[in-house]
């Protein structure tokens, strides 16, 4: 699923929504792929599992972030954020136990290494003291999770479960959020570097993710 932009935004937010836009999900070829009827199962599998690992635990990106913020404004929104991701957590642990195990990949010790650091990565963003950072951490995370569900809610098509609960007003909500931040300039560009960091790691997710599909189709 992605999130229409309608209005034209401006400073650090054409920034970090740009960002989004170009290195996201949404712009990931295997994870479009993974939204396909076509798709296999093991390779919806696998990357149901690794999200799993990388956002499936608590606190996540969204409370650590809401932990290390002080903007009021940032900290209203987080709240908003925490309840509806507590529920995208919850979903992560129902498709993770429908998929069934890890399909067997060459390089699997590799791989879960990468994810594990993947992980270490985004929760160390999160918690960044860097003032604006772990708001554009969260930000971004949000933005680019409304396209991760797009994997999902194809995944729950496939094991016949209900889908998620709706996630675009709480994505369409962060927009209104960026668009609103008044920051000084270097609180904007920690809010960036926190952005493109996030986005980077599910970047690298989705690649590892694509070189696996490509590993197990060869064996």
């Amino acid at each position: 699923m992605t999130i229409a932009i309608d209005q034209r935004p401006v400073g650090c937010a054409e920034t970090i929504l740009a960002m989004v836009a170009a290195d996201g999900t949404a712009s990931a070829p295997h994870a479009r792929a993974l939204m396909q009827q076509t798709a296999t199962l093991r390779d919806i599998a696998d990357a149901v599992h690794a999200l799993c690992v990388i956002h499936g635990a608590f606190p996540g990106i969204v409370e650590h972030a809401r932990t290390a913020n002080v903007d009021p404004l940032a900290c209203d929104w987080l709240d908003h954020a925490a309840v509806a991701i507590s529920g995208e957590r919850a979903l992560l642990v129902r498709l993770t136990a429908a998929v069934g195990p890890l399909p067997s990949t060459p390089g699997q010790a590799a791989s879960q290494a990468a994810i594990l650091t993947q992980r270490n990565a985004l929760e160390m963003l999160a918690r960044s003291t860097r003032a604006g950072c772990a708001t554009g951490t969260a930000l971004a995370f949000v933005l680019d999770w409304a396209a991760v569900r797009g994997v999902l809610d194809g995944c729950a098509r496939r094991m016949a479960l209900p889908a998620g609960a709706p996630f675009a007003e709480i994505a369409t909500q962060a927009i209104a959020m960026l668009r609103a931040v008044e920051a000084s300039t270097s609180v904007e560009r920690a809010m960036a570097f926190g952005a493109q960091q996030m986005l980077a790691q599910h970047r690298g997710l989705w690649q590892l993710l694509e070189a696996r599909a490509v590993a197990r189709r060869s064996m």
